[in-house]
């Protein structure tokens, strides 16, 4: 029984390190990447719709994008979709496709992209804190039934999980920082 929660509370944190991750891939950089995108959900007939499902979305060079949508006539609602986030974009429209030119961010868009990158390590670091809180509360639930040096020896390894797993997601968050910044 303390080995199931210390072995969940593994799975659950790498979980969240590895959403983090993918989080941190979808703040904008000065070159161009089809996971800037993600986060956009379309009006598309009425149903919020992520971009990803009504187009088809391309780098030719390393400062732009290319939407493709499968449906000509969701163009517009896409590019009201992408007017409306907080990239900060400009599309292009030709009829047939939405052009996206990513210009190089000045130095205070950069430090601006830095702060929402340290607010998504902070969330992943309470995702974290919360799955070790969870798996200490369900530990001791267990008290009676498993004797206290057991759950002592789990708490203690699922704390070596939670730092571990925060070194991680700070580590990625120090090299999203570098991506950042870099000109």
């Amino acid at each position: 029984m303390v080995e199931d929660a210390v072995s969940e509370a593994k799975v659950r944190m790498e979980k969240s390190v590895e959403s983090t991750r993918h989080e941190f891939q979808t703040v904008r950089t000065g070159r161009a990447n089809p996971s800037l995108l993600e986060r956009i959900v379309v009006d598309y007939y009425g149903t919020p719709t992520p971009l990803n499902q009504l187009a088809g979305v391309q780098t030719p060079d390393p400062r732009s994008l290319v939407i493709a949508p499968y449906d000509v006539s969701a163009l517009g609602d896409i590019e009201k979709a992408i007017l409306e986030s907080d990239l900060g974009l400009n599309p292009s429209n030709d009829g047939k496709l939405i052009r996206l030119s990513i210009p190089q961010p000045t130095e205070e868009r950069r430090k601006e992209l830095v702060k929402i990158v340290r607010g998504l390590a902070e969330e992943g670091r309470i995702a974290i804190r919360n799955i070790r809180r969870d798996v200490m509360a369900d530990l001791h639930a267990l008290d009676g039934e498993v004797g206290a040096d057991d759950i002592r020896r789990a708490e203690e390894r699922v704390q070596k999980l939670t730092d571990e797993h925060v070194g991680q997601i700070d580590a990625a968050l120090k090299q999203r920082e570098i991506d950042v910044m870099e000109v």
